[in-house]
């Protein structure tokens, strides 16, 4: 007995569908609501890597101004080389965060890829991009980051999610680690100086 499932039928498909294959309102914001919250994560990898951009270039200010405390106006090969590395790395991580905010399909491969060797950067790494590459490569990202989901986003501009206190209390604590981290890693050559003067 044949099937009457068709494969090729939109994600959004189902039996509700008016004869113009649209969705009625009530059937957009339904299906919007079953994925905000896959929304949210996704956006919210994109914010990480917004913040893993800004800690990179910190780097990069900090390799640059740690040369000109030292007195050098010049870099050796393997520090030119590091700086370009995290230059290169801050710019990625600002072009698929904000690619990831907007939900955007092509910078899918790309996360996927650096989450794959982010993998081995143990047990922090490993824990945040076995996250990332679980968000990514389920079905659920397959349709929030599907043209179709951009026109449901679109007919429900009204449709917000609210982030819970604990999860901005965790954001906030995150940052404040990250920002004492840079401060004392930018002032960790002004101090070295100090103490062998």
């Amino acid at each position: 007995m044949a099937s009457s499932e068709n494969p090729y039928a939109s994600p959004f498909a189902d039996t509700s569908v008016d004869p113009t294959g649209v969705l009625a309102p009530a059937e957009v914001e339904e299906v919007r609501r079953r994925y905000l919250s896959r929304e949210a994560s996704i956006r919210s990898v994109g914010s990480l890597y917004y913040m893993s951009g800004t800690l990179m270039g910190f780097i990069v200010l900090a390799i640059v101004a740690g040369t000109l405390a030292g007195g050098t106006m010049g870099l050796g090969l393997f520090e030119v080389l590091f700086l370009l590395f995290y230059l290169a790395m801050a710019v990625l991580s600002f072009v698929l965060g904000a690619g990831l905010r907007r939900l955007d399909a092509r910078v899918k491969i790309p996360v996927v890829i650096l989450s794959v060797l982010g993998l081995l950067w143990v047990p922090i790494g490993t824990l945040i991009n076995g996250y990332i590459l679980y968000l990514m490569l389920s079905s659920k990202s397959k349709v929030v980051l599907s043209p179709y989901y951009h026109e449901i986003i679109a007919q429900t501009p009204h449709i917000k999610y609210r982030t819970s206190l604990l999860a901005w209390i965790v954001l906030i604590i995150l940052l404040l680690v990250i920002v004492a981290a840079v401060v004392g890693f930018l002032l960790l050559p002004v101090m070295m100086d100090r103490m062998t003067h």
